[in-house]
């Protein structure tokens, strides 16, 4: 019998995992989707091995650091205005702890509590851990929607990395003169094996990612494949 995913006693809820799978899910669906552009895209215009495979390798290799430091900065600006607004936080819980308190009991009214219970329960929280209460409640972030700039930063360059493989691997492998083909099969499996398994990790039904991935990446891929054809130029 299928168990109820709304019961969980025992296990953690998804939105714990969104700080990493983000990252991953990114990391992996660029690697791919990049990568396999950059094959077709070259290979229309020159379909030499030797081109190709560089093409392939270089591109690999700059997505993947680009990704690792594009997910580090954008994380650790985010983890900057996150700091900045706790240390807000605190300077105003110190100077003014009466407004902070009605502040607190504002937000837990316009969630349905009536105003005795709201100012009674921002007493209650206040007293036990004031900043946790306004950190939470004001400024809506927790521990599972912080993101680690480094983790970010791995899981986007790893990801990106052997996702970008399976369309790299697919052009030297592939038959003499279906380099592009066997590209765009590589590309359409391995998105959407990432679309399953990213739905499958996030709790949300299959169809709509796989789908959602597909369309992108084959789109992408279409495009990159006729600018090659009509404005590559094959190398002599």
């Amino acid at each position: 019998m299928q168990q109820d995913p709304s019961a969980h006693p025992d296990d953690p809820h998804y939105v714990n995992r969104m700080s990493w799978l983000r990252a991953a899910v990114m990391g992996a669906n660029d690697g791919i989707v990049s990568v396999g552009g950059l094959i077709a895209g070259v290979a229309a215009a020159d379909p030499a091995p030797g081109t190709i495979l560089i093409a392939g390798t270089a591109g690999l290799v700059a997505g993947a650091m680009s990704m690792a430091a594009g997910e580090y900065v954008s994380v650790s600006s985010q983890t900057d205005i996150e700091r900045a607004d706790i240390a807000r936080e605190r300077i105003a819980l110190k100077h003014m702890p009466e407004e902070e308190l009605h502040e607190l009991a504002a937000i837990y009214e316009s969630r349905g509590m009536s105003p005795g219970t709201a100012l009674q329960a921002a007493r209650e929280v206040s007293a036990h851990d004031a900043l946790a209460a306004h950190v939470r409640d004001e400024l809506g972030l927790s521990e599972a929607s912080s993101a680690n700039p480094i983790q970010a930063a791995l899981a986007s360059a790893v990801t990106f990395s052997a996702a970008a493989a399976v369309p790299l691997l697919a052009a030297i492998f592939a038959p003499g003169g279906q380099v592009i083909l066997s590209v765009l099969v590589a590309v359409v499996l391995a998105l959407a094996l990432l679309g399953a398994l990213g739905a499958w990790a996030g709790g949300a039904p299959p169809a709509r990612a796989v789908l959602r991935v597909i369309a992108g990446g084959v789109f992408a891929l279409a495009v990159t494949a006729l600018i090659g054809k009509v404005f590559g130029v094959a190398v002599a």
